[in-house]
């Protein structure tokens, strides 16, 4: 996936804004962070992902999951956005958006995707 699909698809969340981030596109919703590329390695940080989940992923496709020793003790993951398939990277940021986004904003997301 290229940079600008990986960013319409985060853009793609309601409520989301973009900004930087050591000189890269970070994202937030409602005011807290959602996700960023880093520049060292063109990965996207994505959150709410489990210690086990995360060990599976990076066993399964090392090519594309991974990690550095800063985010050892958080619940994430490193996916390379070259690598990484445009529906996994939805996946994976809806989860966290349902957990920062207003609870208001996720039953309107809900009814209009349940109508769809």
């Amino acid at each position: 996936m290229t940079p600008e699909e990986m960013d319409a698809i985060v853009m793609a969340f309601p409520m989301t804004e973009k900004g930087m981030s050591y000189g890269r596109p970070s994202y937030k919703v409602n005011g807290k962070f959602f996700t960023r590329l880093r520049r060292e390695d063109e990965s996207m940080v994505i959150m709410e992902v489990g210690f086990d989940e995360r060990e599976m992923l990076m066993e399964a496709e090392p090519g594309t999951f991974h990690l550095t020793a800063h985010y050892k003790d958080y619940p994430c993951v490193l996916a390379r956005i070259a690598t990484l398939h445009p529906g996994s990277l939805k996946a994976f940021l809806e989860r966290r958006w349902r957990k920062v986004a207003p609870k208001k904003l996720v039953k309107e997301y809900d009814a209009a995707n349940a109508s769809a």
